[in-house]
């Protein structure tokens, strides 16, 4: 979700529209929504993202329009979630929870360190810590992402080999190497394993679970045979369709660095059109509410 938040913004940046941001930057206990989550609201004062749902949401869209009005640069709020608790900042949530919440307006036209500071960053899960997951690991993050390199050799998924990665994980087979690993609907997915029976067995995994973006390396008759097995074995032709396979734009690569380009390319594509679609599905949520 973050990252959808943070086109979203940067759009209205480019398109001169003023905005706020209101952020979770500190919790304590049972608190709906964690560090980091994100609220932005524009001058319509339509809303996407959210803080945390019911009364700590309401509370702060409150706060949000009235500093659409004033244009106080930012402003900080703390809440008690506790409905045994009074006095200003309680809020009558069963939670038992508190949470700091940051609102920051920001002018289109002098949106200072905003954008810096906004920056978010995607998570790629590489299964396979070959060729062409080293090239592709720098290019990934200079494309705002982090990575966590998947394989069953650990001389091939190490801090040596991949110093940058947000995690290297050796499992002790393909056909356990999602566990530990929870992704969700912004989460991209990058099958690169040594072999088809290590990409069939990662895929199999990864059909069943939630992600922005799934690709498999190797040659389309390779991947049609997969396919084949997969059908057999339950999936349909739907679960399919969705994988980039082969994986990456259509530009005659070769070497594990011309593929890596290749699957970057690919995948600000699908992350571009991803964010695309959800913020046209909330722009459609948020007229439809006008109209009723």
């Amino acid at each position: 979700m973050a990252d959808k938040i943070s086109y979203i913004a940067r759009k209205f940046i480019e398109e001169d529209v003023p905005f706020v941001v209101a952020k979770v930057i500190a919790t304590k206990g049972s608190a709906p929504r964690k560090r980091d989550a994100v609220l932005l609201m524009n001058f319509e004062e339509k809303t996407w993202g959210t803080v945390g749902g019911g009364l700590l949401e309401a509370e702060t869209e409150k706060y949000c329009r009235q500093q659409l009005k004033t244009k106080e640069k930012v402003k900080t709020y703390d809440f008690i979630l506790d409905e045994k608790q009074s006095g200003e900042g309680a809020l009558a949530m069963g939670c038992g929870g508190d949470a700091t919440i940051m609102i920051e307006y920001v002018d289109p036209k002098n949106p200072g360190n905003f954008v810096e500071d906004f920056k978010t960053i995607s998570q790629a899960y590489i299964f396979g810590g070959g060729h062409v997951s080293k090239a592709l690991d720098p290019v990934l993050r200079h494309i705002d992402f982090e990575t966590t390199i998947i394989d069953d050799r650990e001389e091939y998924a190490n801090t040596q080999r991949f110093p940058e990665a947000r995690a290297t994980v050796v499992c002790d087979d393909f056909d356990n190497c999602f566990d530990g690993i929870e992704t969700d609907e912004d989460s991209f997915i990058i099958i690169v394993t040594r072999g088809h029976r290590g990409d069939l067995k990662v895929l199999r995994q990864a059909l069943r679970k939630p992600h922005a973006y799934l690709g498999m390396i190797g040659s389309r008759r390779k991947n049609a045979l997969l396919f084949e097995q997969l059908l057999s074995e339950g999936f349909t032709q739907e679960e399919l369709d969705g994988v980039h396979a082969p994986i990456g734009l259509e530009i005659k690569s070769e070497t594990p660095e011309e593929i890596s380009i290749s699957i970057a390319a690919e995948i600000i594509r699908v992350r571009a059109e991803h964010n695309e679609a959800e913020a046209a599905v909330k722009h459609a949520e948020a007229e439809a509410r006008i109209h009723e």
